[in-house]
């Protein structure tokens, strides 16, 4: 008895110092990120008001008095944000059919030598750098159409959209219960009508919750863009002209002292972008939980 007890307690003992020492180094783990955010937080948030959302990047002379005055840089990021939008956009446009059609092939016929060889190319262009896909197209859009644009940003950012898409999709299908399909071949439907009636609508909340998490991959995406869609000094609305986009603009205030000050306020407003696409993924997937 006595024994038995003391066995409890070294492994009661043993199971609070494991656990602290998770708790310890999980907090060590976080304090990057606190850091990060509270440094963003603290020197950017002056600048987001209204004109920051609804006016264009100022120049650098403008940006040299409002600080030699002491003043708010003018001006804000509303050529990079429409760039941003509508360069997602297109690429939601591209990537969202191409990567369910993918997901679904894969998930419906996961040993066929076609089905292997688009997994291999999806693992493949998941672990490619971003600027080598921006190299990519530069030679398959940008020289063909003998000039940078927002069309060949949106091409970039679909690449490295797909991947995320196909894996979400051939992972959501996978945990559909075999019954549904089942039930639906049985009451006399198509295959393609159970697969596009039946499945899809079920399996909706992972699937747009892939989309969401491969939005918020992109939307930070600099390199690919520096070499396709270039940037814009001012808002574009055709695509088949260079264009901004946010991280662009980041990349374009670092380099010029003057408005660095825009930095920190360009870097929050996307992060924030970004947290807000994920927490609404992470709702959307738990309401939908197959």
């Amino acid at each position: 008895m006595e024994t038995n007890t003391r066995v409890k307690k070294s492994r009661w003992i043993k199971d609070r110092v494991f656990f602290g020492a998770v708790c310890v180094l999980s907090g060590f783990t976080a304090i990057p990120l606190v850091l990060i955010i509270w440094e963003v937080l603290r020197k950017g948030y002056r600048q987001l008001n209204w004109s920051f959302f609804t006016e264009e990047a100022p120049n650098s002379l403008e940006a040299m008095m409002a600080v030699n005055a002491g003043d708010l840089i003018p001006g804000g990021v509303a050529n990079g944000l429409v760039g941003s939008l509508l360069m997602v956009l297109m690429a939601v446009v591209i990537a969202v059919p191409i990567g369910i059609l993918a997901g679904i092939r894969l998930s419906e016929h996961p040993e066929s030598k076609f089905s292997g060889m688009v997994r291999s190319v999806a693992e493949l262009l998941q672990g490619t750098p971003s600027i080598v896909i921006g190299l990519i197209i530069y030679g398959w859009v940008v020289k063909p159409l003998g000039s940078y644009s927002g069309f060949a940003g949106g091409i970039a950012l679909a690449m490295l959209m797909l991947p995320l898409i196909i894996r979400s999709t051939e992972e959501t299908l996978k945990m559909l219960p075999g019954s549904l399909k089942e039930a639906g071949l049985a009451l006399g439907a198509s295959y393609s009508t159970v697969i596009l009636r039946v499945l899809l609508p079920s399996a909706f909340g992972g699937l747009f919750t892939g989309i969401l998490l491969a939005v918020s991959r992109v939307l930070g995406e600099t390199a690919p863009l520096m070499l396709t869609a270039l940037g814009a000094s001012a808002i574009e609305w055709n695509v088949f002209e260079p264009m901004s986009a946010l991280p662009l603009q980041i990349w374009e205030f670092y380099n010029d002292p003057n408005l660095a000050g825009l930095i920190w306020s360009t870097s929050l407003f996307l992060l924030l972008l970004i947290l807000t696409l994920n927490l609404l993924a992470k709702r959307i997937a738990r309401k939908w939980k197959i």
